[in-house]
């Protein structure tokens, strides 16, 4: 069951479950650390967890290290619209959800070839420089199975009829 924060008439924000106000770093904190949050406005009733998600992704954008380039985040705003909009957000979730579990399969790996033997002593096929290769040819080829996928339903194929038409108009 999600953890549920109100946000208050005062702009608060309060986890019900610590009995205690929270920050959007707290926010931050506890997403990060696998919790699902809900956020919901104290007046209205209103699910405004989207809202708050962002703001702590737009807190964490303006520090050091961004995540989101200016031009993907330029990609984003000019799909919003677009008729395929909702295959958009499906297809960057799936891509999200693989990336986090090839993650943690990597994670996983390393730390199971490190554990069982004594320090420094590594061999090759249990190198984690091997298992990330791997791991990186398996994110290549799921990205590709993905957008293939997604390309395949944006983009309506030939029939043989119109193919096969078209080929003769050329000759003539």
């Amino acid at each position: 069951m999600p953890r549920t924060v109100k946000k208050y008439a005062n702009r608060r924000l309060y986890d019900t479950e610590a009995s205690r106000h929270v920050t959007l770093d707290g926010i931050r904190q506890l997403v990060a650390g696998g919790e699902d949050v809900v956020v919901i406005d104290d007046t209205t009733g209103e699910d405004i967890t989207r809202s708050i998600l962002l703001q702590v992704i737009s807190e964490q954008e303006q520090g050091g290290r961004p995540i989101l380039s200016a031009e993907m985040l330029r990609h984003i705003i000019r799909f919003y619209g677009n008729p395929l909009q909702e295959l958009m957000g499906g297809y960057l979730e799936r891509s999200l959800d693989v990336f986090m579990k090839q993650q943690k399969s990597l994670q996983d790996q390393i730390q199971k070839s490190m554990g069982a033997l004594p320090l420094g002593m590594t061999p090759p096929h249990l190198s984690p420089l091997g298992s990330m290769q791997d791991m990186a040819a398996k994110n290549i080829e799921a990205w590709t199975r993905m957008q293939k996928t997604f390309l395949d339903m944006m983009m309506p194929r030939p029939t043989a009829e119109k193919s096969k038409d078209k080929s003769t108009d050329h000759k003539e």
